[in-house]
């Protein structure tokens, strides 16, 4: 076997099928998508070269300006309130026993087993202002009058609070699993030294789950950069563009206005963004670990 693997052919027959994987699914689109970047291609006939002028009328765009401000506004929500809240479900999970630490773990992880448009249209209804469930809780609690929970002034918090609430299970999934991963001899340590709860959480569980946190947080920033199908069936980024986010926006622009070099350049700094995100945190958590 060791002689087999030694074989440069064998080695380059092996590699061979994942090279031209990433060559021809991964790299040639990123490549053409910089490409038609600089055209005026409509998705028909030829695309005639305008150079930056895509970029400079993305950036006076107020339309890709508001998605990225909603996608900013998600990733707080995604790092401030769904990451602390799954890490501490992950935690007491982590402390149950027997069946209930799998029923209740199946039962945080089920909205994300719900196809997206079953979510979309179930929120709709609970958002509806005539019959929906959230007004008449509302009226239950002795609040009158009817809320438009979609209108342009509440639209995006709804919206911010829907996608928060569909990304948990895989949140608190990936917490769950980094906390199992942990060597429970340092728990039995602690509570033999008679650490409590808070004390064990905060000086084993957290400092041990940094690469996990620094994987999560990666995958929610990006998450909030690149949301899509939830937005397009829940509001399709209005109303006037105010729940607008740079995937939907990018759909929208390249596909139902056929702009395609302008949805390529939206496309690439999409790209560039996420490239620069990701290196950013690499580097900060890298320092924080380092120190």
């Amino acid at each position: 076997m060791k002689k087999l693997y030694s074989n440069k052919w064998v080695i380059f027959t092996l590699v061979l099928p994942g090279v031209l994987v990433f060559l021809f699914a991964i790299l040639a689109p990123i490549c053409l998508s910089v490409y038609y970047g600089f055209t005026d291609y409509s998705g028909m006939g030829e695309a005639r070269f305008v150079g930056l002028d895509n970029y400079v009328k993305l950036f006076h765009d107020p339309a890709f300006g508001r998605s990225l401000l909603n996608s900013l506004l998600l990733a707080i929500g995604f790092i401030c309130i769904q990451h602390p809240l799954a890490m501490i479900v992950a935690a007491v999970l982590d402390k149950l026993q027997g069946k209930a630490e799998g029923v209740f773990r199946c039962i945080y992880f089920i909205p994300n087993v719900i196809s997206v448009a079953v979510i979309a249209y179930l929120w709709k209804f609970i958002y509806n202002p005539d019959f929906g469930l959230l007004n008449n809780v509302l009226k239950v609690f002795g609040f009158e009058g009817q809320v438009n929970w979609l209108s342009q002034e509440n639209a995006i918090w709804s919206v911010l609070v829907v996608l928060i609430w569909h990304g948990f299970g895989w949140g608190m999934l990936i917490y769950y699993t980094g906390i199992k991963n942990i060597d429970p001899v340092l728990y039995e340590a602690a509570s033999i030294d008679g650490a409590g709860w808070w004390t064990t959480f905060s000086r084993i569980t957290l400092p041990l789950m940094k690469p996990v946190i620094m994987i999560n947080v990666t995958m929610a920033i990006i998450s909030a950069l690149k949301q899509m199908e939830t937005v397009y069936l829940l509001t399709n980024g209005g109303p006037a563009n105010s729940t607008q986010f740079a995937a939907n926006y990018l759909y929208q622009q390249a596909f139902k206005a056929f702009k395609y070099g302008y949805g390529n350049a939206i496309g690439v700094v999409f790209i560039i963004i996420c490239v620069a995100v990701t290196v950013l945190l690499n580097t900060v958590f890298r320092d924080k670990q380092e120190a």
